[in-house]
């Protein structure tokens, strides 16, 4: 990754800034997009620190980034076709190549969908699926001259639907056909594509996640304390890219899901059906 340019989506929390250290750790330039300015420069600043610290690391001493012009930050609303193209645009003037996009801007959801207004499925789509469509379709000219890599941000909610969730598990169903076809399209050219898949993470997606009426949901009605950390996420994602790994599917109950769900589909409905049910106010019994 040394002097890889690497366009990160969704990069002002969670796996987005996670993936931007884990990268910038390793030599890359990272281009950081989300929707606010002020959460952008704010990352930037996290991501600034932490080299700081890494290099005063015994551990890492050896750790070094690349330039002082090691990121680059571009307000980016992902579910905008304009925006997308600006944020390629812009890192290609400012760097001149593209070696990585990781497409994880998203946002969830929870609630039944007799009872949900379309429009958040419609925001869900927007966001999650036509926001890997643009970025991917803009940054493909140049990730082919490099022959890198397009990493989609798709979930255990990509392999198995979720109750409560319609939207986004249609989205990250969506995101995983899209890709797909992609990579076959595009067999004999070099392009890596990934779709990885994290189980429950440590980061503000169910915070955020609209309720039936689009408002945010606030509070997760998860238990964060045993979930697997975003910047474990990240070291899985780097090393995927560096392999060049069609799929990861993260966490043992993850992979377990999505194993099972290929020979007990029936029994798995049962079994997502009741593990979710179980979460705090939860929108089915």
């Amino acid at each position: 990754m040394k002097d890889k340019v690497v366009v990160i989506t969704g990069a002002s929390s969670g796996i987005g800034l996670a993936c931007a250290k884990e990268f910038t750790s390793a030599g890359a330039k990272v281009v950081l997009a989300a929707r606010h300015e002020d959460k952008l420069q704010l990352a930037s600043g996290k991501l600034q620190l932490a080299g700081n610290n890494e290099l005063t690391s015994e551990r890492t001493a050896d750790w070094r980034l690349p330039s002082a012009d090691f990121c680059l930050t571009v307000v980016t609303d992902v579910s905008k076709q304009d925006d997308c193209k600006k944020l390629i645009d812009e890192t290609i003037k400012h760097y001149g190549r593209l070696d990585v996009l990781i497409n994880n801007a998203g946002i969830s959801m929870r609630a039944l969908f007799e009872e949900v207004d379309l429009k958040v499925l419609h925001e869900l789509m927007d966001i999650n699926f036509w926001g890997t469509v643009y970025c991917t379709k803009y940054a493909l000219p140049y990730l082919l001259k490099a022959k890198g890599s397009v990493v989609g941000m798709s979930s255990i909610a990509g392999k198995k639907g979720l109750p409560g969730r319609t939207g986004y598990s249609a989205s990250k169903f969506a995101i995983e056909g899209f890709l797909e076809t992609l990579r076959i399209e595009n067999l004999k050219k070099d392009l890596h594509v990934l779709v990885a898949c994290p189980g429950f993470t440590t980061s503000n997606i169910r915070n955020t996640a609209l309720s039936k009426d689009g408002t945010a949901q606030g509070e997760s009605p998860r238990d964060e304390n045993n979930m697997m950390s975003a910047d474990e996420v990240a070291k899985r994602i780097y090393k995927a890219v560096i392999h060049r790994r069609r799929d990861l599917v993260l966490t043992s109950n993850g992979k377990l899901t999505v194993l099972l769900n290929k020979f007990f589909p029936a029994f798995m409905d049962k079994m997502v059906y009741n593990h979710m049910a179980k979460e705090a106010d939860s929108p089915f019994k």
